[in-house]
């Protein structure tokens, strides 16, 4: 049997993205395992939720370095002690260094909530709206120095409806996150050896 690649999930907050990929990781012919949730933030929701879950949890406080390459050295530590292979962010909310993101090259995955190249940053859906857009989305991409900018791996599309607002447009494309980044890191994983897959691409049911 082929051992399974061990996933480290990276947040900052709720962790509902997490959830969605530990819980899709815990089929047992899953290619992949979460060895480790992290945050950032001592009192993220999510690290709750993953404990609940039977996953192992670390905190790297970015409040407790001087600069950003001491955190993103106390963070490859944690990693180190669980033997990660692969890395998802899942609303992790600090940019990391140029030589942290060269040294996971191929290995770190990341949602983004918007149809990308479009919207890169943050506010997505403030500026979907702004855009006068007729649909909007979510994006997973490999993580390249260059902020939201890898090669994409999937795509989800959701309509941009009469009467939304910003809260409204976002659940809808929060509902598509959960499907999309489960089903990337799985055909991800499962050609990890492989060229380069095919763009998953989804569409809300209700579009």
């Amino acid at each position: 049997m082929t051992q399974k690649r061990r996933v480290a999930i990276l947040i900052s907050g709720s962790g509902s993205n997490m959830v969605a990929l530990v819980k899709s990781m815990q089929d047992t012919d899953h290619p992949a395992q979460p060895v480790l949730v992290l945050s950032n933030r001592p009192n993220a929701a999510g690290l709750v939720k993953a404990e609940a879950l039977g996953v192992a949890t670390a905190v790297v406080d970015h409040r407790s370095f001087e600069d950003r390459a001491k955190f993103d050295a106390a963070m490859s530590a944690a990693l180190a002690e669980h033997d990660v292979e692969l890395i998802a962010l899942a609303g992790f909310m600090r940019i990391m260094t140029d030589a942290f993101v060269e040294s996971w090259s191929g290995r770190m995955l990341n949602i983004h909530p918007s149809l990308l190249p479009l919207f890169k940053g943050l506010n997505t859906h403030r500026s979907a709206f702004a855009s006068g857009m007729a649909v909007h989305g979510c994006t997973v991409h490999e993580v390249t120095p260059a902020l939201d900018s890898g090669p994409i791996l999937g795509q989800a599309v959701v309509p941009v409806l009469a009467g939304d607002t910003e809260e409204t447009l976002a659940a809808r494309v929060l509902r598509q996150e959960h499907r999309l980044y489960p089903a990337v890191l799985r055909a991800f994983v499962d050609n990890a050896n492989a060229a380069r897959t095919q763009r998953i691409a989804l569409s809300d049911p209700d579009f």
